[in-house]
């Protein structure tokens, strides 16, 4: 039996990792993709103390390569269900089961898409939710992203250095970013913002096309684009475990700052739990904040 699982390796699991491991308890950390979580598409991480000026994936990496040269393990495998037991709790994969005395649902969110007809079909065929993956198949082109929030702004930022031209859709008449990142964007000239507007339409012949937007008094405007990066936030992956965690409206993981949940032995961290901000900063911090409260229950018990 293990310790304690970790569900998720993005920044909030592998802190965890690294704690639990500091603290010699044994780690299992399961994670459906690829260690890193959402961080991996920022570009450059601006707001995070000491890390200034290191890119997503290279913190990323340096996180995960730190939790494995502690001994904590990483599986590959998707968690499907936990079964509470008492003092052992069951987590079932698409593969294997596994025990641990306690677990850590670290699960983070998922790009949450614009719902228009035909995006998932388009999907790798203009439409991408990663403007640091794909943004280098737009060098020179143009290209929309959609959504008022940090991530969109950042993709902005990024894809003006590499496409002809960007336009930034937003549903409101001013963005959610902070105000640094948003003064960066309108200095930018090959960025055009289009405001009080939602994406209705995606026209395409094998590959996008163009988009139809429209605003507020119902005018409709067509935007020629070679590519459109969705950024209109994320949904936390919370669901296969709704019997052991409590969920708000939104499906957030009802937990204080003790990243306890209403089920002895299960922890919460990182952008799937309730809080007013996400951030990495508060991801991490999550995840200390879990592992702590594993070791705790894990030695009393």
């Amino acid at each position: 039996m293990t310790d304690i699982i970790i569900i998720g390796a993005g920044p909030a699991g592998m802190t965890a990792a690294i704690y639990a491991r500091r603290a010699a308890k044994s780690v299992l950390v399961l994670e459906a993709l690829s260690y890193g979580g959402q961080i991996i598409n920022t570009p450059d991480i601006e707001n995070y103390p000491v890390a200034a000026h290191i890119s997503g994936f290279d913190f990323a990496a340096n996180v995960y390569n730190q939790a494995k040269e502690l001994g904590a393990e990483f599986k590959f495998e998707k968690a499907i269900a936990i079964e509470d037991r008492g003092e052992e709790k069951v987590v079932r994969t698409k593969k294997n089961e596994y025990t641990a005395k306690a677990v850590i649902i670290a699960t983070g969110s998922e790009n949450r898409k614009l719902g228009v007809e035909n995006e998932d079909k388009l999907v790798g065929r203009g439409i991408s939710y990663c403007a640091t993956c794909d943004g280098a198949f737009y060098r020179k082109k143009t290209v929309a992203v959609v959504g008022g929030g940090n991530t969109a702004l950042e993709d902005a930022l990024y894809l003006a250095d590499i496409a002809e031209k960007v336009y930034l859709i937003h549903r409101r008449d001013a963005f959610r970013a902070e105000e640094s990142t948003v003064s960066r964007v309108l200095e930018r000239e090959n960025v055009e913002p289009v405001l009080n507007s939602v994406v209705t339409e995606l026209r395409f012949d094998k590959k996008l096309t163009a988009v139809v937007t429209r605003d507020r008094q119902g005018n409709e405007r067509e935007l020629a684009v070679d590519g459109l990066f969705v950024a209109v936030g994320r949904t936390p992956e919370n669901q296969n475990f709704a019997q052991l965690i409590a969920l708000d409206s939104a499906g957030y993981a009802i937990a204080g700052e003790d990243c306890r949940t209403k089920t002895a032995g299960i922890f919460v961290a990182g952008d799937n739990r309730t809080k007013d901000v996400r951030q990495l900063v508060t991801a991490t911090a999550d995840g200390a904040v879990a592992a702590a409260g594993a070791i705790r229950y894990i030695n009393e018990n």
